[in-house]
């Protein structure tokens, strides 16, 4: 490949991964073509992309950023995935389809998050986290427990004493007439 080619695949791959900062590496050595194209378009369904890359165009490419550390000690075939809503949704797509039977050759083996680079084992781990939707919904569970426990404290309490005065006012109302009546014979 002439230097000329490289660098345009190298802008190429610098320009595509602008603003990424999480990846995922795969390898899907082995798929046949029918498997590859079902499984970009399921990634692709997820807004997830995939590129195949040659380990020293992508060096070069993530030279001074924070996903070099993804590309320090792979070797061999691999294609880089990112996208999705966050690492660990990607980690949870990833891995999903590695267990399909029909992408079993698809597989992941490695990635950076945040500048530190992953090895397949933590990319397996980071997919068993809540994602970004689910760490909002428990959050979100937290704050507004206390507020409706004392919301309901509050209103039990006023809804006791308002249930207790109405009673008081029913009675004080059929004792008043029959204390009238004996005075007025």
């Amino acid at each position: 490949m002439s230097k000329f080619v490289k660098d345009l695949l190298t802008e190429d791959l610098k320009r595509r991964w602008e603003g990424v900062d999480n990846l995922i590496l795969v390898t899907i050595q082995g798929l046949t073509a029918n498997g590859n194209s079902a499984l970009r378009k399921q990634l692709r369904d997820k807004k997830i992309s995939l590129v195949m890359i040659k380990n020293s165009l992508a060096r070069r490419a993530t030279e001074g950023t924070p996903l070099a550390a993804a590309f320090e000690n792979m070797e061999g075939s691999l294609a880089a995935v990112w996208g999705g809503e966050d690492i660990v949704s990607l980690a949870k797509d990833v891995i999903k389809l590695s267990e399909e039977k029909q992408f079993e050759l698809f597989a992941p083996k490695g990635g950076v998050m945040d500048g530190s680079a992953l090895t397949a084992e933590q990319v397996k781990a980071v997919s068993k986290w809540p994602s970004r939707q689910e760490q909002l919904s428990i959050l979100l569970g937290q704050i507004l427990s206390p507020g409706a426990n004392l919301a309901s404290q509050l209103t039990s309490v006023g809804s006791a004493l308002a249930s207790q005065i109405k009673q008081k006012g029913e009675g004080e109302g059929e004792e008043a007439p029959a204390a009238e009546a004996p005075a007025a014979g």
